[in-house]
């Protein structure tokens, strides 16, 4: 669902990062396998978007995404999903489930190792839907 007023925040082999009119960001995945610094870079410019913008909404497309590797799966869990809550204000993420049944199994198990953060997650088939949510929130 492109948005006219969207803008390109950062992009690399990993994926893109749009800020929507709708006040929240917008990461997504490209397919296949990924580089573990163009990850971490993808995802820590994702943290520093929510502190520039002040805001505590992002809309995750999985839709195309490989599964997480053991070692991005951990760092996410373990540091930078706590660092994005704790200290850039992440709150809420709409996630577009991924077509490849490994990447969700991988989703779901980040989304359980991490229930305990002031987080909330909700997934979604439909694009319509997860930014419905979001913008209620």
């Amino acid at each position: 669902m492109p948005q006219p007023n969207r803008s390109l925040y950062f992009e690399n082999a990993t994926g893109r990062i749009w800020e929507e009119p709708a006040q929240y960001l917008r990461i997504e995945y490209y397919p296949g396998a990924r580089e573990n610094a163009p990850f971490r870079a993808l995802l820590t410019h994702l943290a520093q978007a929510l502190v520039r913008r002040q805001w505590d909404k992002i809309l995750v497309d999985q839709r195309e995404m490989a599964p997480y590797s053991p070692t991005e799966q951990d760092w996410m869990t373990n540091e930078w999903l706590p660092r994005a809550v704790r200290e850039s204000g992440y709150r809420y993420g709409a996630v577009l489930v991924a077509n490849d049944v490994f990447a969700r199994l991988a989703m779901n198990q980040l989304m359980m190792a991490t229930r305990t953060l002031a987080h909330t997650y909700r997934a979604f088939e439909a694009e319509d839907a997860a930014v419905v949510w979001l913008v209620q929130q």
